[in-house]
């Protein structure tokens, strides 16, 4: 039967199943990085932080089996063939963050949002995937290019693990397991998460649809001697790629991101009826409006430079442990914390006001 299906059709299945976990954490596991960030800086919480960071472990601890058991070969995934630029990587991170306040939701959250029937997400969604590929592709993609040629770093290491093995001569694998099994545990270091068992199983099963990713496209690369490009899920330029797929399939085709994107606003539909939380919502206040688009723009400008969302450098990659994802994750909450004090203080954007 699957081989009556093209290797599209399977990436896209694959990104399916995913966005389904993921849609339906983000509306009854309340899995939201902002909110992660608002709770711990304002509301003196740290489960949805830690409920992030046992993601990052469990997401960790998968990928590193997935390279033990032979079924991911981290050298073929985009954060380690790609350009390294940690000048980008924290500019981006802190544009995407900033963004990420202002809009009120990342990409990610946007999509769960709008699963629930927020029409004000749908244009965070909307402008959020066109700029992204203004970036990407667009009138700006040359200009990125060449600050990219300006920054870049040559090493010949893209992930702490390679760097760790560089230093010690051990192999690279049992530092990934080490750090991920670290991070996990440090996750679960409070009673008062331990006490949570739903965002125990929530911030596991998001971890585990990260593993989901990696190994379905590594099979598909494989076994189906294509050209399958193996990544694991993130949200800013798959909005771009559904959207031209929406306009015309012949323009941009079915990927694992079209699949992921779907995903997502099924499972967030899904988890949002069981909750009986569905509801159609509209912007009243056109200033809301003027930040939230502005946000948008940030974040998809943001996501490009930093080669990732929250999703993409803040799971993705850190399951990887990639150099890029610790910085990028960082500056990510950097840029939110600056945008979150300026909205709750009360003097937020009075450019913006009028």
């Amino acid at each position: 039967m699957l081989d009556s299906i093209s290797d599209a059709g399977l990436l896209a299945l694959i990104g399916l199943g995913g966005g389904l976990i993921l849609g339906l954490a983000a509306r009854l596991g309340r899995f939201c990085t902002l909110g992660a960030i608002e709770d711990a800086l304002y509301q003196g919480s740290d489960i949805r932080m830690r409920m992030w960071i046992l993601a990052i472990g469990v997401a960790g601890l998968g990928t590193f089996g997935l390279v033990a058991l032979g079924a991911l070969d981290p050298a073929q995934t985009i954060y380690h063939l790609a350009p390294w630029s940690p000048a980008f990587a924290i500019t981006g991170g802190l544009l995407f963050g900033y963004g990420m306040s202002l809009a009120g939701n990342c990409g990610f959250g946007a999509l769960a949002r709008f699963g629930g029937g927020d029409l004000r997400s749908f244009v965070i969604v909307l402008v959020m995937g066109i700029s992204a590929y203004v970036m990407l592709s667009g009138p700006l993609a040359q200009l990125r290019l060449a600050g990219l040629s300006l920054t870049e770093i040559s090493t010949q290491t893209r992930s702490y693990p390679q760097l760790l093995s560089m230093a010690t001569g051990l192999p690279p694998l049992p530092f990934g397991l080490l750090i991920s099994a670290a991070i996990t545990a440090a996750a679960l270091w409070s009673r008062d998460f331990l006490r949570s068992p739903k965002a125990l199983a929530w911030g596991t099963l998001v971890g585990l649809a990260i593993v989901s990713g990696w190994a379905g496209t590594q099979w598909v690369a494989d076994a189906r001697f294509g050209a399958a490009p193996v990544n694991s899920h993130t949200f800013t330029s798959p909005l771009g790629e559904s959207l031209l797929f929406l306009m015309t399939s012949s323009g941009g085709g079915l990927t694992f991101g079209v699949g992921a994107v779907f995903g997502v606003l099924a499972g967030a539909f899904i988890g949002s009826l069981i909750k009986g939380h569905f509801r159609w919502e509209a912007c009243e206040d056109p200033r809301e409006l003027k930040r939230q688009v502005l946000g948008a723009v940030l974040m998809g400008f943001g996501a490009i430079l930093a080669m990732g969302c929250t999703i993409g450098q803040g799971l993705s990659a850190f399951s990887l442990l990639t150099l890029n994802a610790p910085i990028v994750f960082l500056s990510i909450f950097t840029g939110a914390a600056f945008g979150l004090r300026q909205l709750i203080m009360g003097r937020p954007f009075g450019w913006l006001q009028s």
